[in-house]
């Protein structure tokens, strides 16, 4: 045959069956766009890519819009020839860019490994978050690799919101987000009703380069900075939260009945006898696990009923790419901003109390030392006998409400069975070293206007625990099932912490005459938890478990199983929450895969893509969690800014050079006590033993030292709180 011949032989590809079941018109996959580029050696047009690949001309707009993913993605670059290239070939980056309010910034590679320095001059082009693919140019002053941007794969700010000023005739937007370092000029005209001080939310018409300013027109005027629900309001908008759903999606989710149709329960297990229950917190709205053990034999049958969204959310549908898109439902003090329309949040995918709803079960036998021995999952039918709180629950097994006045008491049986499970699980979990941070939370009580009226302790009791051990024990079968049929799915994966991070954490629990056993070797989660059992009865506990916790590695979802070090288990996933998270919903479609016995045919994601997609979640779940913790500060500084002059008891949490950091008691507030605020006198900082000295007069600040504050100033805007010493610390 001759090498014309050859190149005739049609392109194979290896995913088309995959494809074919995806898409009603399927073109080829990713995998075969990239293998073609590999071989050809070159740049491609897209015309010369259809030719090759056999794409028909009504394909044409479908293979475009799969390019310019895969551009956006990073697997791909277009060149200014408009032909298609490798990025990997060309020695290029695909990440994240990452603002310092200073001007500089950081190139976050998606594949991981060491941030990339950008200097100011790069960070001109971009703007906070942005995708962008980065050639490495060099090393810094500093040692610190260096990057110059090549393109930008994608402005991820088309809106932010911001503060409306006008300065020698100039209109700009200061963004309330201090990591976009960059003004927004707003043409006169496009201003709106916007009036100077005003929180706005602003549309950006171009985006930033080299030599301009990003420019923009004004949407809304939000409000201003004080006004009631605005820190909530603020901290979504700043951060991209959808406010509303596409009215595709809700049409949609329109076409759902109310209540589950009995032919939709064919082919289930019928649980509807089973008295599961859902346990929640007092303001839960959706309801999307159910428990209910009983003892057998030695030990205990569990099952974890979890609401089965995966019927009702089909890949690729409106509904599935809106939930893609947000990832995660974010949580504030008084909103929520759901993954799921409330037709499903609230309704058919909400485990309510003496209705037929479907559910995705996993039955295990666990037995008398904790340890789950079998497990099984499979699709179910199920009507909730009882919706309860966690006080409601606590109260019952404390004998502290019985009869009427509390529906738990009813169930008083079932909850001790699971409160008898509980503890053999705790038990099991101290066995194998599990980390055991006590959270400490902040509870907001609010007026019916949204006013913020007072921050209160919030306290986690032993229902909370209870349900907490039988979601991990599912989660885990899960993991294990998945990794051992190799069906393609997200893990929750908590590697052990970096090394640089441990360093400095033995030094500081040395400082704090305290010892890591784990010095100079790999240390594993019994050591952490030896570390929190030495500090038992400290009047620094509290601080010294929040270092513990700061020293961890982020936890994050992946293709590949790593385990979760900080739970001391070798697999783990999220199964548990379908309803408010993508990657359990990933999780659950994987299951139904091997529920339904198709493990012998190609499964409908590929290993690459829900590396992707759990990369996505992993970003969504940041930003969802940073966005509630802006709202909790900004309420915060709003709570505390009529309390100027007032005094209160705290802990320093932070030393530096410049001063120190204090948290309040019981409102878990942190503000700065300025170094030129201390007792006149040179401080010098040590970094090592985390401490504040003072030159004549011996004085010393160490970390974790209980001190009296007085409130000096709040800058809501700036979420800023600045503390002076009470006279009797001074």
């Amino acid at each position: 045959m001759t090498r014309k011949q050859k190149s005739k032989v049609p392109f194979i590809d290896p995913h088309a069956e995959r494809e074919a079941r995806k898409y009603e018109n399927p073109i080829p996959s990713r995998e075969a766009i990239l293998t073609l580029l590999e071989q050809a050696g070159k740049a491609l047009k897209a015309e010369q890519i259809a030719r090759q690949l056999h794409i028909r001309e009504d394909q044409f707009i479908a293979l475009e819009r799969r390019l310019g993913a895969m551009v956006r993605d990073g697997q791909l670059i277009q060149n200014r020839k408009g032909a298609f290239g490798v990025a990997a070939r060309m020695d290029l980056k695909a990440g994240r860019v990452l603002a310092h309010p200073d001007g500089f910034g950081f190139f976050r590679p998606d594949e991981g490994g060491e941030d990339v320095f950008l200097s100011p001059k790069q960070m001109r082009k971009v703007l906070h978050g942005d995708r962008v693919l980065v050639a490495i140019t060099g090393v810094d002053r500093r040692g610190r690799p260096e990057g110059a941007i090549v393109e930008v794969l994608e402005h991820v700010n088309q809106q932010l919101v911001g503060r409306y000023e006008e300065e020698d005739g100039v209109t700009f937007v200061v963004p309330d987000d201090k990591r976009i370092i960059r003004d927004i000029i707003i043409p006169p005209e496009k201003r709106g009703k916007a009036r100077v001080g005003d929180m706005v939310l602003v549309r950006i018409l171009r985006q930033p380069s080299e030599h301009r300013r990003p420019t923009g027109e004004v949407v809304e005027v939000v409000g201003k900075p004080g006004d009631p629900g605005m820190a909530v309001e603020l901290s979504i908008l700043s951060h991209g939260l959808p406010l509303g759903f596409p009215d595709e999606v809700l049409a949609e989710a329109a076409t759902f009945a109310d209540t589950v149709p009995e032919e939709d329960w064919q082919g289930r297990v019928d649980l509807r006898e089973l008295p599961l229950m859902t346990i929640d917190g007092a303001d839960a709205r959706d309801f999307d696990d159910a428990v209910f053990c009983r003892p057998e034999g030695r030990g205990w049958k569990l099952w974890v009923a979890i609401a089965d969204v995966a019927s009702y959310v089909m890949p690729d549908s409106p509904l599935d790419r809106e939930a893609y898109a947000r990832g995660t439902s974010a949580y504030f003090p008084n909103k929520v901003v759901p993954m799921l329309p409330e037709k499903l949040s609230n309704g058919l995918c909400s485990l309510n109390p003496h209705v037929e709803r479907l559910c995705m079960v996993c039955e295990m036998r666990v037995n008398g030392k904790g340890v789950v021995e079998t497990y099984e999952f499979y699709p179910a039918v199920m009507r909730s006998c009882a919706r309860l709180t966690y006080s409601q629950v606590d109260a019952a097994l404390h004998g502290r409400e019985t009869g009427e006045e509390n529906p738990a008491a009813a169930q008083l049986e079932h909850l001790r069975n699971l409160h008898a499970l509980y503890e053999a699980f705790a038990s099991e979990r101290q066995q194998r070293g599990a980390l055991d941070f006590d959270s400490h939370e902040v509870q907001f009580i609010f007026d019916d206007a949204g006013h913020l009226l007072d921050l209160k302790p919030a306290h986690r009791n032993v229902a909370h625990r209870m349900i907490e051990e039988c979601m991990i024990a599912a989660n885990v079968c899960a993991a294990k099932l998945l990794d051992k049929v190799k069906i393609p799915a997200p893990y929750r994966n908590h590697e052990p912490p970096p090394a640089s991070k441990l360093e400095d954490l033995v030094t500081f629990l040395h400082s704090m005459g305290l010892k890591f056993p784990a010095r100079g070797k790999q240390p594993t989660p019994q050591d952490f938890a030896a570390v929190l059992e030495q500090a038992k009865g400290r009047e620094d506990f509290r601080l010294i478990q929040m270092v513990l916790l700061r020293s961890q590695s982020l936890a994050v979802y992946s293709a590949k199983n790593l385990g979760h070090f900080g739970l001391g288990l070798t697999h783990y996933t999220h199964f548990t929450s379908p309803i408010r998270r993508y990657a359990d919903l990933l999780v659950h479609r994987a299951l139904h895969w091997h529920c339904g016995g198709l493990e012998g045919r190609q499964y409908i994601y590929t290993h690459d893509q829900i590396e992707r997609m759990a990369e996505h979640c992993s970003q969504r779940d940041r930003t969802a969690e940073e966005a509630s913790r802006e709202a909790e500060e900004r309420l915060k500084c709003l709570w505390l800014a009529d309390k100027v002059g007032e005094v209160f008891d705290g802990q320093i949490t932070g030393v530096t050079s410049f001063g120190l950091f204090v948290e309040l008691d019981d409102t878990l507030i942190s503000g700065l006590v300025h170094v030129t605020s201390l007792p006149n006198d040179y401080y010098h900082f040590d970094p090592v033993q985390h401490r504040l000295g003072g030159e004549r007069s011996g004085r010393v600040y160490r970390l974790g030292d209980r001190v009296r504050v007085q409130v000096m100033r709040v800058d809501v805007e700036d979420r800023k709180i600045d503390f002076n010493l009470s006279e009797n610390d001074g």
